[in-house]
């Protein structure tokens, strides 16, 4: 296993702020007020995730590529190993029956996922056009992606710093989608390496299992409360 400590980490500071989300499913439109919080400028990696793990789930194998599939379920354990390293407080509590008991603790200083609105603000970045920019310069994709993932950071930034947030892999969120509907779902973000054009921008939503849904082009990144 790699030593956690020599796997880079980077968060960025992202500022207090508002956000519109739309459901295209439901037409519905809210908005967000978000307090500022720590986003990793990068997608966890293979090599960061094998250092906390000792596992490598990925189908695309490569230190620097994005780590993917892996479920909510996965990430949030990770979120929580990762945390521990690190002395500081898990933010999930998770039990064996995983998808009727899971707890979550906002005030924790631990590692988790961004919520649904913080990652849309984030990828963003005060932009007010559905990407970042121009879409080949910020992504790999289905025009550009050769069939697979990339080393992390090889596109341009957005405005905050962050990489990959539209492309390369879909990253899990904290939120469920809609409880009522689709039960213990939860939200994906960002579009992948196998999408069109029309599927990577900052406002997409979508959905799927928890525990059951792994895919190739599906990955994370870990936020901190500040």
């Amino acid at each position: 296993m790699l030593d956690i400590f020599n796997v880079a980490i980077q968060m960025i500071e992202i500022p207090a702020g508002i956000v519109s989300l739309r459901d295209d499913r439901t037409k519905q439109e809210w908005t967000v007020e978000i307090a500022p919080f720590l986003l990793d400028k990068y997608l966890v990696t293979q090599e960061l995730y094998a250092s906390v793990t000792g596992e490598s789930p990925s189908t695309f194998k490569g230190n620097k590529k994005p780590v993917e599939d892996v479920s909510w379920k996965d990430a949030v354990t990770f979120c929580n190993k990762l945390s521990v390293m690190q002395g500081l407080e898990p933010c999930y509590i998770i039990d064996e029956n995983f998808e009727k008991k899971m707890s979550f603790n906002p005030k924790a200083n631990g590692y988790r996922l961004p919520t649904d609105a913080e990652w849309q603000y984030a990828c963003k970045a005060n932009s007010k056009e559905a990407r970042y920019g121009v879409l080949d310069e910020i992504a790999w994709y289905k025009e550009n992606s050769e069939k697979q993932t990339h080393d992390v950071g090889l596109k341009a930034p957005n405005n905050w710093g962050l990489f990959d947030m539209i492309g390369n892999v879909w990253e899990w969120c904290s939120d469920i989608y809609d409880e009522e509907v689709y039960g213990s779902y939860r939200v994906l973000r960002g579009g992948g390496w196998y999408d069109e054009a029309r599927g990577c921008m900052a406002t997409n939503r979508r959905r799927s299992h928890p525990v059951a849904y792994k895919i190739d082009d599906l990955g994370f990144r870990v936020a901190r409360n500040l």
